[in-house]
């Protein structure tokens, strides 16, 4: 299983003009590669090569780095044909197409350990540059973060800056963990009220997230309608700012749900909410709540944190499991009362809707990997 570690560099100034220069050479001599990519109807990747080399090579970039730049280039031109492969030729996909791809002066440059070798003991890097390799560049990360470049790190790593800062991201490729035989499964019910709730009692509510947002929407608001450059640099700002917010509390939610299965021996069963956002249909003031909450990124947390954990995990359809009673199995649209309550029409019983929700996913969730055992245990002669 590949995750990504970021580090953060922490360049003295001489390092970090080094470091910005190159980045903004590489990604300069990037964009003249698309040029001729474009011009030559982009072209395999060795063709590419005998027409740009030469030129990256006199520009004074090595030979990995000239190598780098080049594949950066192809790659790019290779996923913005295959984002759009079997679709509609839209107005942005035509615009796109129509002119070669730029690379901004910070775009990430990818490093082999060829160009880039790491020193865990002392967290420092020793990094090529357009001025010469420099060595002893100090990083900084979490403990568990070190651990895992000293024993996973494999490929390449990316140099990127962001707001002035120099980050380097590496690929490690880390083994999953042998799957136990669950004893019960945790029914994962999401929603935006609640943002998740667990068969088990546990629930995270999306009150306090909900206001954060509707107050970065208002001052979204006001900020645009300034239109002066300090208004929108702190636009970026409160965007990145809002965006590191949501991927905290969503990887706090996936830890706390991902750690009681581990403890309890059980699986984690998830609802198949794939094309949620074309399938329901809302009120324009609901439609915000909808689009700005990350059901994916909260789902694919869980996803490989199960993973890393050997927790089970499997995908069930969630089709109306507010609207029927996990004690009887009785089902009517009127069982749900309201967003939070649930009274069973046929046995009474009285329950917090996402909770009864989260116990029908449960079930579900023990029934498709009853199944799934059932399909991979051979047939006896």
């Amino acid at each position: 299983m590949k995750i990504v570690v970021q580090v953060k560099l922490m360049p003295e100034a001489e390092q970090a003009a080094a470091l910005r220069s190159t980045l903004r050479t590489v990604n300069d001599l990037a964009c003249w590669v698309s040029q001729v990519a474009f011009a030559r109807g982009v072209p395999r990747e060795y063709e590419l090569r005998k027409h740009t080399y030469a030129h990256l090579k006199a520009e004074g970039l090595g030979a990995q780095a000239a190598q780098h730049v080049i594949k950066k280039v192809r790659d790019a031109y290779t996923t913005l044909h295959a984002g759009h492969l079997g679709k509609p030729r839209s107005r942005r996909r035509l615009k796109a197409e129509s002119k070669p791809i730029a690379f901004r002066p910070e775009a990430a440059q990818p490093y082999d350990d060829r160009c880039l070798s790491w020193q865990y003991d002392q967290q420092t890097v020793s990094i090529w540059t357009t001025a010469g390799r420099i060595k002893n560049v100090s990083f900084v990360c979490s403990a568990d973060a070190l651990k895992v470049l000293q024993q996973y790190r494999k490929g390449e790593s990316d140099l990127i800056e962001r707001d002035g800062v120099f980050y380097l991201i590496a690929t490690c490729d880390v083994p999953e963990a042998e799957q136990y035989e669950p004893d019960g499964f945790i029914g994962v019910d999401l929603g935006i009220a609640n943002i998740a709730t667990t068969s088990t009692g546990y629930q995270a509510a999306g009150r306090g997230l909900g206001r954060y947002r509707k107050r970065q929407l208002d001052l979204r608001a006001k900020l645009q309608k300034k239109r002066t450059k300090s208004a929108k640099r702190r636009l970026k700002e409160r965007s990145r700012r809002e965006t590191r917010h949501v991927k905290n509390t969503n990887h706090i939610i996936a830890k706390t749900i991902v750690t009681e299965a581990e403890r309890t021996a059980h699986g984690i069963a998830l609802e198949e909410l794939k094309g949620i956002r074309r399938r329901v249909r809302l009120r324009k003031p609901q439609r915000v709540q909808l689009h700005s909450w990350a059901f994916a990124q909260l789902g694919d947390f869980i996803v490989y944190k199960a993973r890393r954990a050997g927790v089970p995990l499997v995908y069930v359809d969630p089709a109306y499991t507010s609207q029927t009673c996990a004690d009887c199995d009785h089902l009517d649209k009127k069982n749900r009362v309201d967003q939070a309550t649930f009274i069973c029409r046929n046995c009474g019983v009285v329950a917090h809707a996402d909770r009864n929700a989260s116990r029908n996913i449960a079930a579900r969730g023990a029934a498709v990997w009853t199944a799934g055992r059932e399909s991979r245990v051979p047939a006896t002669p």
